[in-house]
């Protein structure tokens, strides 16, 4: 087969957007205001959730989510709070911990989902313990059902970062929504792109008033008016300017906010198309005995097609991944690896793990292709084609 371009990701705008885009421009208003507000509604609406705190990007929702739960926790923090995470996830699911001087506990993830293991969570809570963040993979939800269980059982907190699995959904749920609060986000590569953005859901009501404050300056501005921040705050001028918590600024802009909606709109669709790719893509792949593809409970919303180079092609996945880019397939570590294994470490006061056997093999054979929101049968065959050809080359049989 001839070789086709495939590229890690794509633009899903369209004249909806750009029009979004000069109602902005004609409204003169560029940061937060009715365009955000409408943004919010929609999630709100689409989710089923109670509360949504937009922000200027997923990153960004992490850390606000972490300050307002350190916040609403802080008088039964243990000295020095433990939150279990998954070896495998991006720089900014644990950055916050180093601000907020909490400690990551970094436990091995599924084979299956990719997400944290529930075996190796119960393994790790201590007296120390006050929340497990889980981490919805690639579009596959964890095991949040059996998460939530866990977390209920041992009066823990649990949270979510969903900024790579929205519209997944596990037992009529959306991912997204098991938690106290999570993370959610609509980078350029996403499952919605308002270039930068992200928000935080919760259906916790002093989660969204901490969220509301830290998100811009710590004030009260936009606080509702039966919210418990305001108690005890004078009216008059100075009631704009009252500061009640040591908020930053993660304001969003109203372009991200009129975009998003506009995406919102196509989500359904879009997520149908990359339901598709994956479809394709594991009846393909799944013919060889040396991969193995993720896979797991509910229903995934695919954000990119991942693999695991097993058996026969172990320790090949930096030759396959060169051989995919000279063939105009771009292809990419899956996230960062068992981020325990990243230089950053050094900056975290963790325990150390132990043994992460599969976050290990991730980090060494893991590879993804990306998935579009529109037909991608030509490069998925093509990918195909050049991923057989590497293993004749190498002599392995199906």
């Amino acid at each position: 087969m001839k070789n086709i371009k495939f590229d890690l990701a794509s633009d899903s705008w369209g004249e909806e957007e750009k029009t979004a885009i000069e109602r902005v421009i004609g409204s003169n208003r560029y940061t937060m205001g009715s365009e955000v507000r409408a943004f919010e509604d929609a999630v709100r609406s689409m989710f089923g959730v109670k509360h949504t705190v937009m922000v200027n990007s997923g990153s960004s929702a992490n850390l606000v989510m972490l300050a307002a739960l350190q916040i609403k926790m802080q008088n039964d923090f243990p000295e020095k709070p433990e939150v279990i995470v998954p070896a495998v996830s991006w720089s900014t699911t644990f950055t916050p911990f180093y601000y907020l001087k909490m400690t990551p506990v970094f436990v091995d993830v599924d084979p299956t989902t990719f997400g944290v293991s529930v075996e190796k969570v119960k393994q790790a809570i201590n007296s120390n313990t006050v929340a497990i963040f889980a981490v919805n993979v690639l579009g596959q939800p964890a095991e949040l059902d059996a998460l939530e269980q866990v977390a209920k059982d041992n009066n823990l907190v649990l949270i979510e970062d969903n900024c790579e699995s929205l519209g997944a959904s596990l037992n009529g749920r959306y991912t997204g929504s098991f938690g106290l609060a999570a993370s959610h986000s609509s980078f350029f590569s996403h499952h919605i792109s308002t270039m930068e953005g992200g928000w935080i859901t919760t259906n916790d009501d002093e989660m969204y008033e901490l969220c509301l404050a830290l998100r811009a300056h710590g004030w009260i501005r936009e606080q509702p008016n039966n919210s418990s921040l305001r108690s005890g705050v004078g009216g008059g001028v100075n009631s704009l300017f009252h500061f009640v918590v040591p908020g930053l600024n993660f304001r969003p802009l109203e372009m991200e906010g009129a975009i998003g909606v506009e995406q919102l709109k196509k989500l359904d669709a879009m997520n149908e198309w990359r339901l598709k790719n994956n479809e394709l893509f594991k009846r393909l792949f799944s013919q060889s005995r040396n991969v193995r593809l993720q896979g797991g409970p509910g229903q995934s919303s695919s954000f990119a097609l991942p693999l695991l180079l097993t058996g026969e092609l172990s320790g090949l996945r930096d030759e396959l991944a060169l051989v995919f880019q000279e063939s105009g397939i771009e292809c990419r570590p899956i996230i960062a690896g068992n981020f325990t294994k990243q230089p950053v470490m050094r900056f975290f006061d963790s325990p150390s793990p132990g043994p992460l056997p599969v976050a290990d093999k991730i980090h060494e054979d893991g590879l993804y292709l990306g998935n579009h929101p529109r037909d991608l049968g030509l490069e998925i065959e093509s990918a195909w084609s050049t991923f057989s050809q590497f293993e004749r080359r190498h002599g392995v049989g199906r």
